[in-house]
C-alpha cells in the first residue's frame, strides 16, 4: 500500500502528521479487500484561517474522495476519515453490486463484511454522556431552567401531564416543547 501525503501552499507535512494520516486512513483501507486499493493520496493545505485535507483513494472501479476544512490539521484529518467511513457505510451495498458487475468477486474484507461500522461512527461522534434527574415542573419553569443553563434544550417532567418533555429554542428564536407519550 502506497500512501502519498503531500503539502501545498508552502506547507511541508512532518513525519508525525504523515504517520497520523497513515494510521487513521488504514482503517478505511482495511474495509476493502487487499487487492482493491493500491494507493491513498492525501493533500494537506494550510490557509490563513483554516487547514484543508483532501483524501483521494482510487480503487478498482471506484474513487473514494473526501475534502474537509478545519482550524486544526489533525481534526481535519479525523473528519475526512469519518466522512469516508460514512460514505462507505451509506453506499455499502450499492458499491458492492456495482463492483461485482464490473467483474470483481471480492470487494470488502472479511472484517468489514461481519463488522458493524455503525457503532464505530457513533462512537467517534459521541463526545459526552450525561445523566439528568427529571424534576417535575411547569413548562415556564423549564424554560427558565433552560435559559439559566445556557443550553438550547431542556429535558423535564411536566407536572401537568406527568410525562417527559423537551423544551427547546427554535431557529427563529421562539420556544417549543416536545411531549412524549
Amino acid at each position: 500500500m502506497k500512501y502519498d501525503i503531500i503539502g501545498k501552499n508552502g506547507f511541508e507535512p512532518t513525519e508525525a502528521i504523515k504517520n497520523y494520516c497513515q494510521k487513521r486512513l488504514s482503517k478505511v483501507v482495511s474495509f476493502f479487500d487487499t487487492d482493491m486499493i493500491l494507493e491513498v493520496r492525501v493533500v494537506l493545505k494550510v490557509y490563513k484561517d483554516h487547514h484543508k485535507v483532501e483524501v483521494t483513494i482510487p480503487a478498482k472501479g471506484i474513487i473514494l474522495r473526501a475534502e474537509v476544512s478545519d482550524q486544526d490539521m489533525y481534526t481535519a484529518i479525523d473528519k475526512s476519515v469519518d466522512k469516508l467511513i460514512t460514505q462507505i457505510k451509506k453506499h455499502k451495498e450499492k458499491l458492492k453490486n456495482h463492483l461485482i458487475k464490473q467483474g470483481l468477486k471480492k470487494v470488502y474484507s472479511e472484517e468489514f463484511e461481519t463488522e458493524s461500522i455503525e457503532k464505530e461512527i457513533l462512537a467517534s461522534q459521541l463526545v459526552k454522556n450525561k445523566e439528568v434527574k427529571l424534576a417535575a415542573m411547569s413548562v415556564d419553569q423549564a424554560l427558565i431552567e433552560m435559559e439559566m443553563s445556557g443550553h438550547d434544550f431542556y429535558v423535564f417532567l411536566n407536572e401537568a401531564t406527568n410525562q417527559v418533555n423537551v423544551a427547546y429554542i427554535r431557529e427563529d428564536g421562539d420556544y417549543a416543547v416536545i411531549a412524549t407519550k
